[in-house]
């Protein structure tokens, strides 16, 4: 399905113009673990880059939600209430998923992942009353984002949807998913066909794209 904005015909699931539509590359995973997308409504009007949607997009068992504010959000609390709750959230006391097996009830797990700069975030994380109380996850890896289109602060800050497959490998490793290694290897696939289309418009002389340098 498709719709409008202004003149331009868009593809409503990725939210990209139709002729850059991304979703014939989206490899959908059902995992047991429910991921609650939050994004922030900046981050929602980047729609030729976002990676939020991609995500979602490829997570059958994902929501996501628009806004700053959750704090009583009916649904979000329906989901911290009913799940073991997580928030991606680099903090001292964070659970390190690389080394800890996060499940600590027979309750299904939920994490929560914010999609926005880190600047956006933190308004998130601090007016959501909700969030604060939420466990903190982490992880440690040596991968570097791939996002070459876009101006970084440093190479091991990693796009959404880049910290979603460490997620994933993460969990497969605890056994609390099993996920198909060709699945995993294919979740980016969105993601590097969105940076390439947008590497060829750059390398087009008769293009307008915007010029990005990969990291400050």
């Amino acid at each position: 399905m498709k719709t409008y904005y202004g003149n331009r015909e868009k593809c409503y699931r990725c939210y990209r113009p139709k002729s850059s539509c991304m979703c014939q590359y989206f490899c959908e995973i059902e995992t047991e673990t429910k991921f609650v997308i939050l994004m922030h409504p900046k981050e929602f009007k980047k729609v030729k880059n976002n990676t939020g949607h991609f995500t979602h997009q490829s997570l059958k068992n994902s929501e996501l939600f628009i806004g700053i504010d959750f704090s009583e959000h009916k649904r979000i609390n329906e989901i911290i209430a009913s799940y073991e709750s997580y928030i991606l959230f680099p903090s001292q006391n964070a659970v390190n998923l690389t080394h800890t097996n996060p499940k600590n009830s027979k309750k299904p797990l939920a994490i929560f992942l914010i999609d926005s700069t880190w600047s956006c975030a933190k308004p998130i994380f601090y007016k959501s009353k909700n969030l604060q109380n939420l466990q903190h996850m982490s992880f440690t890896t040596t991968k570097e984002s791939q996002y070459e289109i876009k101006e970084q602060p440093d190479a091991a800050y990693l796009s959404t949807i880049e910290s979603t497959l460490v997620v994933l490998e993460e969990l497969n490793k605890h056994g609390i998913e099993s996920i198909q290694e060709k699945s995993l290897q294919r979740f980016l696939d969105p993601f590097f066909q969105m940076i390439q289309y947008q590497k060829d418009l750059i390398n087009n002389p008769k293009s307008n794209a915007v010029r990005y340098k990969r990291y400050k």
